[in-house]
Order: structure tokens, then sequence, then C-alpha cells
């Protein structure tokens, strides 16, 4: 593959693309995995919301691009290294835009002003929030929140519980908080060359914050599985609260023990005991909602 074109490729960060798997949450949860046309609309909205990932992406390494350069291993990256020139990545980055928002209209217009308004938010984060502590953290759990709320519009979720709102919410807080510390344990005295933010941070702050979220985390997860409308009467669902509690304690575990975190992305991807923890949850969600009911 040409050079030029990998390094655009990488820049759109695919690796992180599964954060838009959320858009299936009101697909699964609302008894819709199987109807056809809601399946098909979410997966298209999955992939405009990849591109529109990769938009933000392209815009917040030129935006970082002389901090990163800094950085021991963000300077690796395309747009920081000189793989990919600044021109080429800023017209990239309007060709997207140009190709995404009107498909995202033309699949659903509520879509649309989603992918507009995360696209907006994740701008105001490159430019200004991310510089605002705590506001830094809350507003990537936003993004989160609106890739839920994009799912629940594709899918035409009637009986969307709100506590998966709140759960959501809280378990991105959870990995946001995460990342900060990892960032603060693994850059250390050169952190605030890097992301100046870190400099409002310390262990022990986020520490606890980190414990608020977690405790709201399993609760708040609790309360759906024997609240929520649509779940069958007998609460099997609380049986799948282990899963999510293992895949807390194993985070933590990852943070505080191996020293790993700064990227949930990668987490999630090589931390085989998660990955198990998470498909036995998705397994017996299916059961539980789709067999059982």
């Amino acid at each position: 593959m040409n050079p030029l074109l990998l390094g655009l490729f990488k820049t759109l960060r695919p690796k992180q693309w599964t954060k838009n798997a959320l858009i299936f949450t009101a697909l699964v949860f609302d008894l819709k995995l199987f109807a056809p046309m809601p399946l098909l609309r979410t997966s298209a909205g999955f992939a405009i919301l990849c591109l529109v990932s990769g938009i933000v992406y392209l815009i917040n390494d030129l935006v970082d691009i002389d901090k990163d350069r800094q950085h021991p291993t963000k300077q690796y990256r395309p747009i920081p290294s000189g793989q990919v020139p600044i021109k080429a990545a800023i017209a990239t980055a309007i060709i997207l835009t140009i190709l995404t928002l009107p498909l995202s209209f033309l699949l659903n217009f509520k879509f649309g002003l989603i992918v507009i308004s995360y696209l907006l938010l994740q701008l105001a984060y490159s430019w200004i929030l991310k510089h605002v502590v705590i506001i830094d953290v809350l507003t990537l759990a936003a993004g989160f929140l609106l890739r839920v709320a994009s799912g629940v519009v594709l899918a035409e979720a009637a009986r969307f519980s709100p506590w998966l709102y709140v759960f959501t919410g809280l378990g991105a807080l959870f990995l946001g908080f995460g990342k900060r510390r990892q960032e603060l344990v693994a850059l250390k005295d050169g952190a605030t060359n890097t992301r100046a933010i870190l400099k409002e941070y310390n262990l022990p702050l986020l520490d606890e914050m980190m414990a608020v979220v977690t405790t709201g985390t399993v609760i708040t997860y609790s309360f759906y599985t024997f609240s929520a409308p649509n779940l069958p009467s007998n609460h099997a669902m609380m049986l799948t609260i282990p899963f999510v509690i293992y895949g807390i304690f194993r985070y933590l575990y990852v943070i505080h023990v191996q020293g790993n975190g700064g990227a949930p992305d990668e987490v999630f991807l090589t931390d085989r005991p998660l990955q198990i923890s998470i498909g036995l949850f998705g397994i017996a969600i299916i059961t539980i909602l789709y067999i059982i009911q």
C-alpha cells in the first residue's frame, strides 16, 4: 500500500472504532438484534460513525502535532512523524466530512443531528474542553452516550431503559479517569509537556473519582437488571451482574498491577481474561433476552 494512504488509514485509528460498537446497544436490549431493517440501519450507522471518528482523530492529531512530537509513543504517529503531510491530513478531513454528513441525514434525520452534535462536541474537545479539568473526561463520556443514542434512533427502540444511559456514562467516566491515571504514571515528570491538563490531576484524586464511578456503575447496572420493563419477570438478567463486576475489577487489575490502561481500546483488544468476560457477558444477555424470555 502507498505509504501516504497507509499513514492516513493509521491516523483514522481503526483499532478505536470498537468504541462505536455501542451503537448496537439499543438493537440488542430492545430485542431487535435479528430484525433485518433495524440491523441494516444500525450497521450503516456504525460505518458512518467510524468515518466521523476518523475525522476527529485527524483533526486532533493536527491540533496536537507539536505536543505529540514530544510524546514517547505518539511521536511515531503518521502526522507528527511526517509520514502524512499536514495538507493531506486537512484535505482528507474535509473530504470525509463532505461525505459522511449528508449520508448520516439520508440514513435518518435524527441520526444526522446526533452525528453533527458528536462532531461539534469532539471539535470543542480538541480545541477547548480537553484543557478544562474534569470537563475533559465528562466530554469523552458524552461522546459514548451519543453513540448509544444514535443506536436508539436507528433501531427505533421503544423500550430502551434510561438506566443503560447512566450505566454507559459511568462506565465511560471509569475508563476516562483510568486513562488519565495511567498517563500520569507512564509519563511521570514529562506528563504536562504532552498533555497540559494532567497538571490538574494527581493519583489520589483520580483514585477517588474512579472509586465513585466504579460503585455507581455496578449499582446502576444492577438496578437495570430488575427494573427495566422488557426483561424476564423472573429477574434472570441479574445473573449478568457478576460479569460486569469482574470486568471492572479486571480493568482495575490491569491499571494498578500490570501498569496498563493508557489506551482502553488496546486493553480490550489484548487482555484475554477481559475478552472472555465480555464474550460470556454477551452470550448471557442474548440467552436471557432472546431464548429464555
